[in-house]
């Protein structure tokens, strides 16, 4: 396995793990800046647990799964991740909040590409059909 799928995949999984354990949580020191941009956003605290929470945590789970030896459910982690923070960057442009959670959730979204990218089933699966 390539390092540098290793090294991106690891940051991912503990940047989303963290996020997504935060959220759940709702950390307080997380939420002193979380609540507000959930509010000028228009997305409901209770969405903290289920879906925001949850599909950070379990991206994460499966990108380390697919670091153990299920290299497809690591792919659709990965896919899955960078679904979720275009879908949360969009959230963002659509009401124009620009906040520091904006920038947070470009870094996120730069690292699911980057292990989406980077990942060795779908990079070996690509160049066996002559595309790489």
């Amino acid at each position: 396995m390539p390092t540098a799928y290793v090294v991106t995949a690891l940051v991912t999984i503990a940047f989303n793990t963290f996020s997504g354990v935060a959220a759940m949580t709702r950390l307080a020191p997380i939420m002193r800046t979380l609540g507000p941009a959930l509010a000028r956003a228009g997305v409901p605290e209770s969405w903290l647990v289920w879906p925001i929470g949850a599909l950070k945590a379990l991206g994460a789970l499966g990108l380390a799964l697919g670091l153990l030896g299920v290299p497809l459910v690591g792919t659709a982690a990965a896919a899955g991740l960078v679904l979720y923070f275009v879908c949360a960057l969009y959230i963002h442009l659509r009401v124009r909040d620009f906040s520091p959670q904006f920038f947070l959730a470009v870094v996120f979204l730069v690292l699911a590409v980057a292990t989406l990218a980077l990942d060795p089933a779908l990079v070996l699966h690509l160049s066996r059909r002559g595309v790489a």
